[in-house]
């Protein structure tokens, strides 16, 4: 029975410090290429934050989750099957997820890309959601977002974030605060950041005609090569 018991907390904590622990530090990342403007990191730590909290959310709630690998609708499916745990997700957080699941995961322009500076808040608040229920206390899910009112704020014990926040010197404690409506302190009603577009269009959505040319030499996931090949180049 002690056994049994012990191997349970190895489980847990393999989830907190593989998946939590980890997926606050991509979050921090992902807010960085935010500030700077570079798209393709940001939608590409967005995702990887997210799929990281949604895998540590289904091994605490000891839902397999083998075949999630980058797919975050796939882990949503699994959580929703489920009876063990109920997501409560703003609407605005499943339209980010369903975004950077859609064009976050790739990272070489195989599909065209669109992002922009206010996504750091979508990713601000669907990790502010989703770190509730990165934990083995029901507390925390209780809270919730109201239209028009600050976020309330929340502590996870022993949580990455909360100690980066606690250290004055800890060099990632600036990029996680800054123009942070959701983590942090201060009460903000507003937040100003200098705004960015960045749009582009993917080699092969405007010569779709080189499909089988660069499979010769370069993997591309199936959903990609079947959607090329329907694909044809635009006027």
């Amino acid at each position: 029975m002690e056994s049994e018991i012990n191997t349970e907390s190895l489980i847990n904590d393999f989830a907190i410090r593989c998946f939590r622990d980890e997926g606050d530090e991509v979050y921090i990342a992902a807010r960085m290429a935010f500030r700077a403007g570079l798209a393709a990191n940001s939608l590409w730590g967005s995702q990887q934050a997210i799929e990281k909290y949604l895998k540590c959310i289904l091994l605490l709630n000891r839902i397999p989750g083998k075949k999630v690998l980058h797919d975050l609708r796939e882990a949503l499916n699994l959580i929703e099957a489920s009876d063990n745990i109920f997501l409560d997700l703003s609407p605005r957080t499943m339209d980010f997820v369903e975004r950077v699941d859609g064009i976050g995961r790739f990272r070489y322009l195989e599909v065209s890309r669109v992002a922009c500076s206010r996504d750091m808040v979508n990713l601000d608040r669907a990790v502010w959601e989703l770190r509730r229920y990165c934990t083995l206390s029901g507390a925390q899910r209780l809270i919730k977002l109201r239209q028009g009112v600050i976020p309330p704020k929340y502590r996870l014990d022993g949580g990455y974030l909360e100690n980066v926040m606690d250290n004055m010197r800890d060099p990632a404690r600036e990029p996680l605060l800054w123009n942070n409506a959701f983590f942090g302190r201060r009460h903000r009603r507003k937040i100003g950041m200098k705004p960015w577009l960045k749009c582009v269009n993917a080699p092969l959505y405007l010569n779709p005609q080189i499909l089988g040319e660069i499979l010769k030499y370069v993997h591309l996931p199936k959903d990609v090569i079947g959607a090329y090949r329907a694909h044809k180049r635009p006027d």
